[in-house]
């Protein structure tokens, strides 16, 4: 196996021939395999462990084993526990999903701050397979049955084409030691019911499953190739803009292909969304009408879908007070400025002017709320800001996002869009402020 892991690595990652790189170590027969067979080869690593105290003095002999491998091989080891069942609980995890996000954000945090390149983790082929037949049986799409990719952004799995029983006739021959997992036999995760009791029926139907299974892999890329080929190309006619508020898409490229719904799948599936026939619906909604995932909302405006983020989303943002003196103000839309100025000139949807005489500070610069009025200049009447973005035909979303700049409880500005009359330049203005944002 070294011999075949020194040419795999040689034609298919020779990047590591080059690179500082950190391995993921927990003390089981795959990643100390792992760490054995980068050492052989002579590669730049150090170790990384995660005790996440789930079996009691087993997880601290874990510990002590790997902190003897890396004195044994004369590498650098990082360590780091966790509090895996309080982090579970706090943000409602499973223990495998908490332990996940521990160990990833900490190797993240490790190669950002050290400068790693890469960091190795020890997958191999039946991994592969597993992960395969757990998407298989719960339900997913094309992604989901094309495997575990070997590169992915910085995280590298050497040994996927390498098979668990590769490694462990490996291991006995070299003498290798490593811990055993006791959790790694219950039947009580869905992995380790398939690993014990699906895939061993599987190879008996065909002692050859790996090798058949690596070629549908390899078949089901290609596809996925093409298929990512062909949605690019969509969202390249579909894509009507992509700003602050969000990514909006044509509803009449949806309307064009023989299958919206596939499209629409592939094009929102990672931003959480779970009810597809909602969305489809929306294609011939009223403007208006949205759904939600826990992290984004699809909203149907006119002849549009906009796509935006809850976690930007602007009802968060508190109110600001601006004081006489100020200048430059830092706020959720960009910087709002003051300057006095002799006359009027370049005003626009950002810069306005106002009689300096008729403010009242502080100034209140917030979002907008119902049963706010302004009189939009050049009109002698009053008007609910509600009806004025209404008949402006704005979006959801962007009344969300839409701001004021107030004094004394009267509108100044709606702000990007329209200055109130009240506040206006005049002849007999002696002292003119000119506010951009």
């Amino acid at each position: 196996m070294q011999k075949d892991f020194k040419i795999h690595i040689n034609n298919n990652l020779s990047v590591l021939n080059e690179s500082k790189l950190l391995i993921a170590v927990s003390g089981g027969i795959d990643s100390v395999v792992l760490t054995h067979l980068c050492h052989a080869l002579g590669l730049n690593f150090s170790l990384a462990h995660c005790n996440f105290n789930l079996r009691a003095e087993e997880s601290h002999k874990d510990e002590a084993f790997v902190l003897e491998l890396a004195e044994a091989l004369d590498v650098e080891v990082f360590i780091q526990n966790f509090d895996t069942e309080a982090y579970a609980k706090a943000h409602k995890r499973s223990i495998q999903m908490a332990a996940r996000e521990l160990r990833y954000d900490w190797f993240k945090e490790l190669a950002e701050q050290l400068q790693f390149d890469y960091i190795l983790t020890a997958h191999h082929a039946d991994d592969n397979l597993e992960t395969f037949l757990i998407n298989f049986t719960r339900g997913t799409g094309l992604n989901g049955l094309t495997g575990i990719p070997m590169i992915k952004n910085n995280i590298v799995r050497p040994l996927l084409s390498f098979s668990r029983a590769q490694i462990e006739t490996f291991a006995k021959k070299e003498n290798i030691l490593w811990r055993e997992d006791a959790s790694n036999a219950s039947r009580k995760y869905l992995r380790n019911k398939l690993r014990h009791e699906v895939v061993p029926i599987l190879k008996e139907i065909n002692p050859q499953l790996l090798d058949s299974f690596q070629n549908t892999l390899v078949n089901l890329n290609d596809t996925a190739d093409i298929v990512e080929e062909s949605l690019d190309a969509f969202s390249k006619r579909a894509i009507q803009s992509i700003d602050k508020f969000g990514i909006t898409y044509k509803i009449s490229e949806f309307k064009k292909v023989h299958n919206p719904k596939a499209y629409l799948y592939e094009i929102f599936k990672g931003y959480g969304f779970t009810e597809w026939n909602d969305i489809v619906n929306l294609l011939e909604a009223q403007s208006g009408k949205l759904v939600r995932s826990h992290s984004h909302r699809l909203i149907k405006h006119r002849d549009f879908l906009i796509l935006t983020d809850l976690g930007n989303s602007a009802q968060s943002k508190e109110a600001l007070f601006i004081n006489e003196l100020a200048n430059d103000i830092e706020t959720p839309i960009g910087e709002l400025s003051f300057e006095n100025v002799e006359g009027l000139f370049d005003v626009s949807k950002s810069t306005i002017f106002v009689d300096k005489d008729v403010l009242r500070f502080p100034l209140e610069f917030r979002l907008w709320k119902e049963g706010d009025v302004f009189q939009p200049i050049g009109m002698t009447g009053k008007k609910k800001i509600s009806k004025y973005l209404k008949d402006e035909k704005v979006s959801l979303v962007e009344k969300e996002n839409t701001w004021i700049l107030a004094s004394d409880n009267k509108v100044v500005w709606l702000v990007g869009k329209r200055a109130d009359d009240r506040f206006k330049v005049t002849k007999n203005t002696k002292n003119i402020i000119k506010v951009t944002i």
